[in-house]
């Protein structure tokens, strides 16, 4: 049984570069504010994005920058992320996005998995990227804004601006967000043009943007969700996004204010923010039409908590990096409480049980999606590719749902190990990996544990080497200096014995029952 969506179908063109789709008003809207900074108000209107991106391409070019070449960017949501992103794009190369949180040896993976050989960041994550690159093709680091003996952005955009777009093919690879998908180790996600042009014009009938919109952009650029529903589909709709580096309640709810914000998206976090704190009724927000949240399930009570203070719609959508990202959202300001909103345009989806075998409707079963967003593939891990994606085309999410009478997807478990930290996938496998290191850890198992606020905690659970000792804390510790923080165990709890099958799997079900 095959889901189609309730919404009607949209022409996805060919032949037109993400960029070209995401710059497509910017000659008509030439002086309107593409971008402000939230922190100190500076401004980029479309016109100084367009020409901005043409001239850091052509000094790309200058600097031997050829299609294919990997750029790997490192940078909170500051506007210059923007003209970054489609300066390499326009170059005919590729971006690597890199979340800032990571540690120099996380860095380094990516850079060397990716291929990327120029890193770019700011001045506050220097050090970590100088000690990040040893071993990499990267020669030396380039920062956005300047220091005093180090290459720059501003180096980069001294040459002829490059007017016309770099030659390129609609299934070319533009940017490799990296994922661990629904196994393992991050891998890199290869999304074409296409795949980004697609999945923005994909929404058009879900995401009813105007052009006098204004938009909170804090979820960050480097995360497909950022990357893809705020800076390259907000933009491509003329709609002015308003930045910040990390968000801070009282400081997001000051520029929805000043700036008129009508579209508010965010993560459960912020939602749970907007419905219970007490500061939200010193503000006014009376602009905001509607809340828009995904990376991770919204329960309905809390949907509802929100939408009852705030006054407006709160919605939700489900996707996924190897998705481009969306797959199912809200159509306009229209929510049923717990559900995920329905299928987007162009888009057929199935829910199967455990032998493949298609489920009706009101069935729980594991949620498989084919369209034009689905992902080219894992960079260079064939393997993980076909684990994923069928000979069929049909993308296997590893989540357990079921589609309602009325169209309407409910995202209810999860078949894949992965926690989810405040939005931000939490591989098992790493941690439980990286605690058997430990000179006093006989054993591990790592679980997500339900939290109102990050969604999932990160658990422990640790069998010791007899007569070996260690502290919770000092094992906290010890895994907090090799991983981004969103990736910090949590909790930790000390086991005679991790409980595992006949085979070894870990019993992550005995676990969670304890």
């Amino acid at each position: 049984m095959i889901h189609t969506s309730t919404l009607p179908d949209v022409e996805i063109p060919t032949g037109v570069s993400i960029t070209q789709f995401t710059l497509r008003h910017a000659d008509e809207m030439a002086d309107k504010r593409a971008i402000i900074d939230g922190t100190t108000g500076r401004v980029m209107t479309f016109g100084q994005l367009r020409d901005g991106v043409q001239t850091l391409a052509g000094g790309l070019v200058a600097n031997g920058f050829t299609p294919g070449t990997v750029l790997a960017l490192m940078a909170p949501n500051i506007p210059e992320y923007a003209l970054l992103f489609h300066g390499v794009a326009w170059a005919g190369g590729t971006v690597t996005t890199i979340n800032p949180t990571y540690t120099a040896d996380e860095i380094r993976h990516q850079l060397q998995d990716s291929g990327a050989t120029m890193l770019v960041t700011v001045s506050m994550f220097l050090d970590t990227a100088n000690a990040a690159i040893a071993g990499t093709s990267v020669p030396h680091v380039h920062t956005i804004d300047p220091v005093d003996g180090v290459a720059t952005m501003a180096d980069l955009m001294t040459n002829a601006p490059l007017i016309e777009q770099a030659t390129f093919a609609d299934d070319d690879t533009v940017v490799m967000p990296y994922s661990s998908g629904t196994t393992g180790r991050s891998k890199g996600v290869e999304l074409t043009h296409r795949n980004l042009v697609a999945n923005i014009c994909q929404t058009e009938h879900a995401l009813p943007l105007e052009a006098d919109d204004v938009a909170l952009a804090v979820l960050p650029f480097f995360h497909i969700y950022g990357m893809q529903v705020l800076m390259n589909g907000l933009l491509a709709n003329g709609v002015t996004i308003v930045t910040m580096p990390r968000f801070e309640l009282e400081q997001g709810l000051q520029i929805v204010q000043d700036h008129q914000v009508t579209w508010f998206f965010a993560v459960p976090p912020i939602v749970l923010g907007l419905a219970k704190h007490p500061i939200v009724d010193n503000y006014d927000l009376s602009s905001v039409k509607v809340v828009f949240s995904g990376a991770a399930p919204l329960s309905a009570e809390l949907g509802e908590e929100c939408a009852e203070r705030l006054g407006c719609a709160v919605v939700q959508g489900f996707g996924m990096t190897e998705l481009s990202p969306v797959s199912h959202a809200s159509p306009g300001f229209v929510n049923k409480p717990g559900a995920s909103g329905v299928t987007v345009s162009n888009t057929e989806c199935r829910i199967v049980d455990l032998d493949g075998n298609d489920l009706g409707l009101n069935e729980d079963g594991e949620l498989w999606v084919r369209g034009p967003q689905v992902m080219k593939g894992y960079l260079n891990n064939p393997e993980a590719t076909a684990d994923t994606i069928d000979s069929d085309g049909w993308l296997h999410t590893g989540d357990v749902a079921h589609f309602d009478d009325d169209g309407f997807i409910f995202i209810v478990d999860r078949i894949k190990e992965l926690i989810k930290y405040k939005g931000f996938q939490v591989p098992p496998a790493e941690l439980e990996g990286l605690l058997l290191t430990h000179p006093a850890i006989a054993d591990a198992a790592v679980i997500g544990i339900a939290d109102d606020e990050a969604g999932e905690l990160p658990k422990a659970f640790v069998s010791l080497k007899p007569g070996a000792t260690a502290t919770e804390d000092e094992i906290k510790e010890f895994i907090a200096a090799q991983v981004a923080s969103y990736k910090r165990i949590r909790l930790l709890e000390f086991i005679d014995v991790v409980p595992k099958s006949a085979s070894g799997k870990i019993l992550r079900r005995e676990l969670r029952d304890r």
